[in-house]
């Protein structure tokens, strides 16, 4: 999904990023939606996955998420799909029914990158997860009343959170 447009100058275009100039302001721009998963076991875990990235130079916890058609023969693939299947494939839970909550850009200065937030619900679990052959993911399953806790823990031992974990737990509070 190309988001540029006939006032851009492409500065730079690879396999998932452009950078672009827009009207005199340089921004990223994402050629493919990403999903990301707010997912919550029978056990009222919610899913986290971890994993080392690259330009934080550290590991995060994270969401399950996942970029939509960004493989070959599924450029077309709808979102809830890949959701579905980027849940499963990093966590090894499998969905019943996924709903977009909204999309929400990620970092508004410098992308025009949208998160669309996705609610799995009625999870299954099929396998371990950890994502395909390029991916090292450690998955998470954290019960709601230790989530908080949790989290600042790990961010002590060095781990970056990512404040998307924040808005699903808004989105996940009773009457939410």
């Amino acid at each position: 999904m190309d988001r540029t447009t006939k006032n851009d100058t492409l500065l730079y275009a690879g396999r998932y990023l452009q950078l672009v100039d827009r009207g005199g302001w340089e921004l990223v721009s994402r050629r493919h939606r990403v999903a990301v998963l707010v997912a919550w076991t029978p056990a009222d875990e919610l899913l986290l996955v971890e994993q080392f990235r690259v330009p934080l130079g550290r590991r995060t916890l994270e969401l399950p998420a996942g970029l939509v058609g960004d493989e070959p023969g599924r450029e077309s693939e709808p979102l809830l799909e890949a959701a579905r299947r980027e849940l499963e494939e990093e966590t090894g839970w499998r969905a019943g029914e996924v709903a977009e909550i909204m999309p929400c850009p990620t970092s508004a200065g410098m992308t025009d990158e949208m998160a669309v937030f996705v609610r799995a619900t009625d999870l299954v679990q099929t396998g371990d997860g950890g994502g395909d052959a390029s991916e090292d993911i450690v998955v998470h399953a954290i019960g709601r009343g230790r989530i908080d806790e949790w989290l600042t823990e790990r961010q002590s031992h060095g781990f970056a959170i990512d404040p998307k974990i924040y808005t699903a737990l808004y989105w996940s509070r009773p009457g939410g």
